[in-house]
């Protein structure tokens, strides 16, 4: 039995635009690495914040525990590398990695699904609600589909080899909470409509590779409007993007990071376009080209 591993989680863009709390996809590259080590007391101890229960992996390794009725405790430590408030899955990433590592210093490891559902509860602690747009992604890998809180079922949908994510991350912080806080309750018959259509036509042109029918579908009717003044610039940035060739553009998660999706050859414009777009309302930013079908969250040493 090893006694301490590490795992990597990779970033993550929750939403996709048009699935709120549905879909998510993976990012390359960026992502958080939890050190767990197994240890003979009881409990969980790490930093970032000391109570484990104020943070994300610390919370998905107590209901862990406490779940498999584990008669050791851990030790973790969290490397961040994704920042803050981003609206790139950092909170996910830190919890799926601490069961991802955890997981492989248990005697009976336990499948992705019941990991999913403790790293659920790591997610409880960053926004005050159960939802798995990020840490399924985080989890399995590539662009998921999650249908269901209590009883989740994933799925992972492919992605036209030619296209990439351009991920923009403007130098602000904008918390989850703060985010969901600005949405309605309600919804009106034919923004819901208009929504379901988009996402099964996003889908479809996913699994068809049709480009042109991925393009008409990346719109975000419901959740972008009422988010997007809480980001400087958003529409011109939004603009700039689609300009330079790119199929949509939308929030990444909660944001501020905005995500656009565009062929390779599209990709590099689309980028300079989106930090220019950004400058002009005073706001430096860092950016990331992506493959979209990425691996999800694995040991990388033992």
């Amino acid at each position: 039995m090893q006694n301490e591993v590490t795992a990597f989680a990779p970033a993550t863009v929750a939403n996709v635009g048009i699935g709120f709390d549905i879909l998510g996809h993976t990012v390359e590259t960026v992502g958080d690495r939890v050190w767990v080590r197994r240890i003979a007391v009881k409990g969980v101890a790490g930093d970032l914040p000391v109570e484990p229960k104020r943070n994300t992996a610390g919370r998905a390794l107590q209901a862990m525990q406490a779940a498999l009725k584990l008669e050791h405790g851990f030790e973790m430590e969290i490397d961040k590398g994704i920042p803050l408030a981003s609206g790139m899955g950092g909170s996910a990433a830190s919890a799926v990695a601490a069961v991802v590592a955890a997981n492989a210093l248990i005697d009976r490891p336990v499948p992705p699904l019941r990991l999913l559902k403790f790293a659920m509860e790591g997610e409880i602690v960053a926004s005050g609600s159960a939802h798995v747009d990020n840490i399924a992604p985080c989890l399995y890998g590539g662009l998921v589909l999650t249908v269901g809180i209590d009883h989740p079922r994933v799925k992972q949908i492919p992605v036209p080899r030619s296209l990439r994510c351009v991920l923009v991350h403007p130098h602000m912080h904008l918390g989850t909470r703060e985010a969901r806080a600005v949405l309605k309750s309600d919804v009106t018959r034919s923004d819901f409509v208009w929504q379901s259509a988009n996402l099964a036509g996003f889908i479809s042109g996913c699994y068809s590779n049709d480009l042109d029918m991925i393009r008409d579908s990346f719109n975000d009717v419901i959740i972008e409007p009422q988010r997007q003044t809480l980001i400087p610039g958003f529409k011109d940035v939004q603009r700039g993007a689609m300009a330079a060739g790119a199929l949509g553009c939308s929030i990444s998660g909660a944001g501020p990071t905005i995500f656009a999706w565009a062929e390779v050859e599209h990709t590099e414009a689309v980028r300079a376009a989106m930090i220019s777009a950004f400058l002009n309302h005073a706001l430096k930013s860092d950016s990331w080209i992506s493959t979209i079908d990425n691996p999800g969250a694995r040991v990388v040493s033992a």
